[in-house]
């Protein structure tokens, strides 16, 4: 059996499915701290946790700072919170898609499943977790600063090419899953890297001139300072690299899209 590989396609059967996308997608939320005491909470918990861990290293152990007048604790932990939000959509999307495909041999083999839903499944449930996380980052940065930058309504055009990127990888990942399981497992570790070799801790203008060129292969880079820039600094991101970004990404979802489709016929028998 043929499946359409357009995006077209990939767009008529999430607007056809979108009922059971969203209550998937809340079965997936919820469902993560099912029987947990504290429920729904650790997706607030969680973030504040590693925030914590994060600024009580870097902040006051390695003395880190972001080069503010006046800068303080706080001040570095909101800004650390910013980019941590905005990493952790794409580093969640990234752990989860290996197994979307693998987890779920039912839908393939005995069920007929629109599969192509599920990438984008995974990308809500992560988009539903970063919104608590940035309603949490809203409400300390409301009371340490009482106002709000006016730039941070801009906040949805930075994320859109880090939804379209994210997106994509999604769709390989998922694809490459079925075929080589290695790869959730080397997941963690890529992740890690990433966290470490992106600007989440420190700017871009921190790295040397002559080691800036290999930051810029990361995606991940300007994306990350440009939302810290709405988010906390009122300054408008680089509309250029925005743009660029933006094409990358909608090409990386049709490169994404049509690799899981023309994959997808082989996915019954690996599994």
């Amino acid at each position: 059996m043929l499946h359409p590989t357009s995006i077209q396609s990939l767009i008529r059967s999430v607007i056809k499915n979108r009922s059971l996308i969203w209550q998937m997608t809340k079965r997936n939320v919820i469902g993560k701290y099912k029987g947990s005491f504290f429920g729904l909470l650790w997706s607030f918990i969680n973030p504040l946790f590693m925030l914590g861990i994060y600024t009580f290293a870097f902040s006051v152990v390695f003395k880190a700072k972001w080069g503010l007048k006046e800068e303080g604790h706080i001040d570095f932990a909101l800004i650390l919170f910013a980019s941590l939000t905005i990493f952790n959509l794409f580093g969640e999307i990234l752990k989860e898609s290996p197994l979307l495909i693998v987890s779920q041999p039912n839908f393939v083999k005995k069920v007929v499943f629109p599969l192509e839903i599920l990438p984008v499944i995974n990308l809500m449930s992560a988009l539903i977790h970063s919104s608590i996380s940035l309603c949490v980052f809203l409400v300390f940065f409301g009371i340490a600063h009482l106002s709000f930058p006016i730039t941070i309504l801009l906040l949805p055009l930075v994320v859109i090419p880090l939804v379209l990127i994210s997106l994509g990888v999604s769709y390989i990942l998922a694809s490459l899953g079925v075929f080589f399981r290695d790869i959730g497992h080397f997941m963690g570790h890529i992740i890690t890297v990433l966290l470490f070799t992106s600007p989440v801790f420190f700017s871009l203008d921190k790295i040397p001139e002559k080691f800036r060129y290999i930051m810029m292969i990361n995606p991940l880079a300007y994306l990350l300072e440009d939302a810290r820039s709405v988010m906390i600094f009122g300054k408008l991101p680089n509309w250029n690299v925005l743009a660029a970004y933006t094409l990358f990404g909608f090409l990386l979802s049709i490169l994404g899209y049509w690799l899981f489709q023309k994959t997808r016929k082989s996915f019954a028998d690996i599994l």
